[in-house]
């Protein structure tokens, strides 16, 4: 991380925010955004949380559900327990870690994930990685999401992101891009949300 980063993170609105009000990332607001939108997650929503550390996205997610809802969070990181909501840690490419996922519920009405790559300042290969992260939170999606349910992932714009909506659109009814006005403006982020799943 360089200073002038941190610098920038310090000044920027959504930071303070996030500390003040107790979240552990500014991710947080994009979901808020995204969900007030879009009405992923609702009271009683079970939620899986792919590449969930430091547990932003998972926190929001469990105000949403309540206690009639459950929250499901996995990463290969560690991350802090949340109240209410179950961590596994993990890869999800492996057999084992499904299953375990599976055990805490059958199916989920929506899988969620702002996993992103650790930045290496070339751009082909970060929107690569990113494309991967996304590829294979998707991937999970067909195994553990029930009929009609949903998934949101969040991806670097590129010829990958037509790709990658290509490579699932028959599983599900529809699939739309967004960028949350919380992302920061500089970014090339940006969130598909792939609808109504149809089964794999």
């Amino acid at each position: 991380m360089s200073k002038e980063w941190l610098k920038r993170r310090k000044r920027d609105s959504y930071y303070k925010k996030a500390k003040r009000e107790g979240y552990r990332s500014r991710a947080a607001y994009k979901l808020k955004e995204i969900n007030n939108r879009v009405k992923l997650i609702k009271p009683g929503s079970r939620v899986l949380d792919v590449g969930a550390s430091p547990g932003g996205w998972s926190q929001v997610a469990m105000e949403i559900v309540g206690d009639r809802g459950k929250v499901v969070a996995v990463d290969i990181t560690p991350m802090q327990p949340i109240d209410g909501v179950v961590f596994i840690q993990g890869n999800i490419e492996h057999d084992d870690v499904v299953e375990r996922i599976l055990e805490e519920s059958d199916r989920y009405d929506a899988v969620i994930s702002d996993a992103a790559p650790k930045l290496s300042g070339n751009k082909t290969l970060d929107r690569g990685r990113s494309y991967a992260l996304c590829y294979f939170a998707l991937k999970l999606s067909l195994k553990v999401l029930r009929d009609g349910g949903d998934c949101l992932v969040k991806i670097f714009q590129g010829d990958e992101m037509d790709e990658l909506k290509d490579d699932f659109a028959d599983h599900f009814g529809s699939v739309d891009h967004f960028k949350p006005k919380s992302s920061v403006k500089r970014s090339i982020e940006l969130y598909l949300l792939f609808r109504n799943f149809k089964g794999s």
